[in-house]
């Protein structure tokens, strides 16, 4: 799954998570941002993800995946957890945020 790269924004309310694609050096967006508890973020990256049949079946379930662990660490330890541990916790991942 390298050659995706979760982009996170860890806030106090809510977590975003959003996809890039890495092509080569270059780094593209894949999809937007997908924010949890706002929404169901898990179903909006599914539906994006599987709009895009060039992505093989295995990625997308290790992107699935990524995505529950983020965001089940988020709920379980997000109020609680700064930022930085978050980024500790998921160095393949970018992150921005608020704490």
């Amino acid at each position: 799954m390298s050659k995706f790269i979760f982009r996170v924004l860890w806030l106090d309310n809510n977590v975003a998570i959003a996809i890039d694609y890495i092509i080569g050096k270059s780094i593209s967006p894949l999809t937007s941002y997908f924010f949890w508890p706002r929404n169901d973020a898990w179903e909006q990256l599914k539906k994006e993800l599987d709009s895009k049949p060039w992505i093989f079946e295995d990625d997308k379930v290790s992107i699935l995946n990524k995505a529950t662990e983020i965001i089940n660490f988020w709920q379980e330890k997000g109020k609680n957890k700064s930022l930085k541990e978050a980024q500790t916790k998921f160095p393949e991942s970018i992150f921005t945020g608020t704490n």
